[in-house]
């Protein structure tokens, strides 16, 4: 059986609202119900996202066909860029360029990507250590530390590379028996499923 790894869609960008608080847009919604169709959605027996607008609210529309209440996880939050404040979107493209190429150091006071890959596999292996592997589970969260993550569970080094496609609303899988990953980045609307 897998486990996925949901990162949310597209967000209403508001330079006013700090960035955790940040909600899905209505294109994010839109995807995000799309996701929540799918059959695999349906097979969820659990949901666990991070405390960020965009990751519950994402959540909120898988946990609903799948009947099943959304947990929050402690300490899967996106990497801590709250040093720097918004950054416009190129700046910002520039900015998680450097952070991928330099996991060792901090930019600008950023969370370094060594913490912040420490801090989510954490997280996420605490709750795979009590959870029985039989049962399908989602994480839900954000695209820097999911990308961290995937990393680690294939055994690549941290690299921009293998970062996530199109800015969001992506899902990789990965086999709950071993930890090792079953599937690479897709839309998390358009995955088939369970069987690859």
């Amino acid at each position: 059986m897998f486990g996925i790894y949901v990162t949310h869609p597209q967000v209403r960008i508001d330079p006013d609202v700090p960035v955790p608080r940040w909600g899905l847009s209505e294109l994010g919604a839109a995807r995000s119900q799309a996701a929540a169709q799918s059959d695999w959605a349906k097979t969820l027996t659990r949901i666990l996202s991070s405390d960020e607008t965009k990751a519950l609210e994402t959540a909120a529309f898988l946990a609903k066909p799948a009947g099943v209440g959304v947990e929050v996880m402690e300490h899967a939050g996106e990497n801590d860029r709250s040093a720097t404040g918004f950054l416009v979107p190129d700046e910002f493209e520039k900015a998680a360029n450097w952070f991928f190429a330099n996991p060792e150091q901090s930019f600008h006071g950023w969370e370094r990507a060594a913490d912040a890959l420490a801090r989510i596999v954490s997280a996420v292996f605490a709750v795979l250590d009590r959870h029985d592997p039989a049962k399908p589970i989602a994480f839900v969260g954000h695209g820097g530390v999911g990308t961290l993550l995937k990393c680690h569970l294939a055994g690549l080094p941290i690299a921009r590379s293998h970062d996530q496609p199109g800015g969001g609303g992506n899902l990789f899988a990965f086999a709950l028996a071993d930890r090792s990953l079953a599937c690479d980045w897709e839309p998390f609307e358009l995955w088939q499923g369970w069987q690859q």
